[in-house]
Formats: structure tokens, C-alpha cells, sequence
């Protein structure tokens, strides 16, 4: 097989729905394309880490105060004494030691009860909202960080500003005029033996069902602009393996696909690269059963990835001004099912972690009695987060990049 050409029609298959008939909401096209003031914090980086599959907010944060829990949590609720305890109400999964130690010295914050209105259970139709800010989901337009990367950075594009390890890209980063670079993690490749797969490499753009519909082909005008774009993104490709294979460290990190792909973002963050946004998702948090045994492992592997990687940013000027955001795009059910595991919910915590952050506990518990028909209410909306981390981190205006105006929380 010619892996060349089928790069090729892979990217252009992905890039023509750039041009694509997208209805951006009006609150963003009254906006433009203009850059915006920079503020405080405007030269600090972002890591995004999603727990794909909805991750049990109540299995991570868990509320041992609450009394209720155990009634409603009979195989999967956890002792107060196995747990690490943040206050006198709630406690971190027992997997999550170097996080807890963290908390403990103010680079972990909470944020509990994250959702938005009139929640939905679907992973897909979820994964929308958050990844673009809006109910709507993609008929909103581009993703939340193609939004910020389109409006802070509309003067000095970098083909590599934005840059997600892994074979496709999510929504969060799609940008018509700013696509991201995303490949597989040369790390990766080297720990788990696929060589062959490393040596070939490789770059695609925001490579989703939706950009790769050849309904799209028809529109695109600009061939000239796509074929730029894809020797952009060959070019930042070889520039990030080489980045990957030069760097040295004395952390020690796991031998994990997460750790890999985290050992990358700290590769580039030390070669100075110009990336801003980085973005990597673990996989496997659909813990419809036997959610017990599964999710502990998740909790523990999540735990050592991470630590290895903020121990790793404190070497380095860029990594201490690095911040790691972990969300997933809804909790679980209260009450357990037949399975001994728990079904789509909704609320759920985020964390919001490195040397910038304030750490310590944000929004309110959701209670477990006064239930959303049967989730946990969300107490904090997440693009409250996210409108905390562009103002924050990059010095942008957070309204026009959501479209809307939300509460901020003092993270940065």
C-alpha cells in the first residue's frame, strides 16, 4: 500500500470539510476573526486530558460524609478509612496518591459538580456540548479551542499551536482556519514495538467521521490552501517525532499508552516547540459493569501517568507554567445497576491541575438525595472552567470564544 497517497486522501477527505457550510452561533461571528488582548497569564500552556466514556465522579471524589451513599451504593462504595481524605466530607479514590499528595500542596483543583442544563446521556451528543460549549453541538460551528486558537492567534498562525496525540483529534480542537496537528505518539510506537508504524509516522487533521464525509468534497475551493495545510502538518509531524526521540528525562513514567503520549506533550514543551494546546484521552471509563475492580485500575493508571508528568513539568520554566485540565463528558447514575457497574449520568468533577493553579475545592457537592432524575444535579456549570482557563492562561475573552458569559472560578 502507498501510505503517501493514502495520507493524502485521508487529509483531504478531513481538511475539505473545513470549508464546509458550518452556522457559527451570531455571538461568535460578531466577533470576527480579531485578535484579543492579551492579559495576565497569556503565556502559559494548556493540557487536555479526557477519561473517555464517563467517568464515576462519585468512584473518584467520593462524599464518605454523606450517609445516604451507602444506601444507594452497596457494592461500589468505599470505607472511609480506604480513602484519601481532602476534607472531612469527601475523599480522592485511594488509586489517586500522587494526585491527593498534590492537592495537599495546592496544585490539584476540584471543581465538583460540573454539567450544564438539561444534560444529555448520549455519549456522542455529550461529547458535543463539551467539546464545543454549546447545546447545539456542531451545528455550533468550530470546537471550543479551534474558537480560542481562530481568535488569539489569528496574526501568528503555527501549524503546530495546536496538537492532539492520537489517531483522531477531538471536536474541542476543530478549526476551519487553525486545524490541529494530530498523530500517534512516537513514544508510544517505541515502548509497544511498533516500529514499523513509527518509521512511517504520519499526520492527520481533526481526522473525525464528520470532517472525513466525502459529501464535503464537492465544496472546497481551496486545494491550494488544503495541500499547504497537509505539507504544514508532514512537516510538524517530523518535527515533533524528532522532538519525542531527542528528549531526556530523568522521571521514570509507566509504560502506558497515557503516559507515552504525556512524556510527548513534556517533549515538546521542552523543545519550545510553540505549541499552546495540547490534548490526549484515556480510554475505557464506560464502566456499565463490574465497575468496581475496572474503575480502580483506571483510577490507578490515571494516577501514575499524571504524576509521573507534573513531576517531569517541574523540571522546566514552559512546564511550570503548564496547566492540566481532566474532564470527561458526563458522570454516572447515582444507584447501581444489575451489574454491580453504573449507567450514564450526568454531573461529575473535573480537576484542574500544575504549579499555576489555586489548588483546593471549587463549585458544591451535588447532593444525593435531590436527584435529577436519578444523576446528580449539576452545581457548577463547565464552561465556567473552561471560561477560567482562556482568561486565565491565554488572556483571552472567554465571551466570545463560548458566546456567552459564565462565572469564573480563581484557578489560575
Amino acid at each position: 500500500m502507498d501510505h503517501k497517497k493514502t495520507d493524502r486522501r485521508s487529509f483531504l477527505r478531513a481538511a475539505a470539510s473545513s470549508a464546509a457550510g458550518f452556522t457559527l452561533l451570531p455571538e461568535v461571528l460578531a466577533s470576527g476573526a480579531r485578535s484579543l488582548e492579551l492579559g495576565e497569564g497569556a503565556g502559559k500552556n494548556l493540557v487536555l486530558v479526557q477519561l473517555s466514556g464517563g467517568n464515576d465522579g462519585l468512584a473518584t471524589v467520593v462524599p464518605y460524609g454523606d450517609d445516604a451513599l451507602g444506601r444507594v451504593r452497596r457494592s461500589t462504595a468505599r470505607k472511609r478509612s480506604e480513602l484519601l481524605a481532602l476534607d472531612d466530607y469527601r475523599g480522592f479514590n485511594p488509586g489517586l496518591k500522587a494526585l491527593h499528595a498534590r492537592f495537599n500542596e495546592g496544585q490539584v483543583a476540584v471543581v465538583e459538580g460540573c454539567g450544564y442544563p438539561d444534560a444529555i446521556r448520549s455519549h456522542f451528543k455529550s461529547y458535543e456540548v463539551w467539546h464545543t460549549g454549546h447545546r447545539s453541538g456542531r451545528v455550533s460551528g468550530d470546537g471550543w479551542v479551534g474558537r480560542l486558537a481562530a481568535s488569539r492567534w489569528a496574526d501568528a498562525p503555527l501549524p503546530d499551536r495546536v496538537v492532539h496525540f492520537g489517531r483522531k483529534a477531538p471536536y474541542s480542537l476543530f478549526s476551519r482556519t487553525q486545524p490541529p496537528v494530530a498523530l500517534a505518539s512516537p513514544t508510544g510506537y517505541r515502548w509497544f514495538g511498533d516500529e514499523e508504524a513509527y518509521a512511517r509516522g504520519g499526520a492527520a487533521i481533526c481526522e473525525h467521521e464528520m470532517e472525513r464525509d466525502p459529501r464535503h468534497l464537492g465544496r472546497d475551493r481551496s486545494l491550494d490552501r488544503l495541500r499547504a495545510t497537509l505539507d504544514d502538518a508532514r512537516a510538524s509531524s517530523g518535527r515533533i517525532r524528532g522532538a519525542a526521540a531527542v528528549y531526556r528525562t530523568e522521571v521514570e513514567y509507566p509504560k502506558s499508552r497515557l503516559s507515552a503520549e504525556l512524556r510527548d506533550v513534556a517533549a515538546l514543551l521542552n523543545a519550545q516547540s510553540g505549541t499552546r494546546v495540547f490534548s490526549v484521552t484515556d480510554r475505557g471509563y464506560d464502566t456499565h459493569s463490574g465497575q468496581r475492580t475496572a474503575h480502580d485500575r483506571l483510577m490507578r493508571n490515571l494516577d501514575e501517568a499524571l504524576g509521573a508528568f507534573l513531576l517531569d513539568l517541574e523540571r522546566s520554566e514552559a512546564g511550570r507554567d503548564t496547566v492540566v485540565l481532566v474532564f470527561s463528558e458526563f458522570g454516572r447514575r447515582v444507584a447501581e445497576n444489575g451489574s454491580s457497574g453504573h449507567d450514564h449520568g450526568k454531573a461529575g468533577p473535573m480537576f484542574v491541575l500544575g504549579h499555576a493553579v489555586k489548588g483546593g475545592l471549587y463549585g458544591a457537592h451535588p447532593s444525593l438525595t435531590d436527584l435529577d432524575a436519578g444523576d446528580l444535579a449539576f452545581t457548577t456549570d463547565f464552561r465556567s472552567v473552561y471560561a477560567s482557563l482562556i482568561s486565565g492562561l491565554f488572556g483571552a475573552d472567554p465571551d466570545l470564544i463560548l458566546g456567552a458569559e459564565y462565572p469564573r472560578l480563581p484557578l489560575i
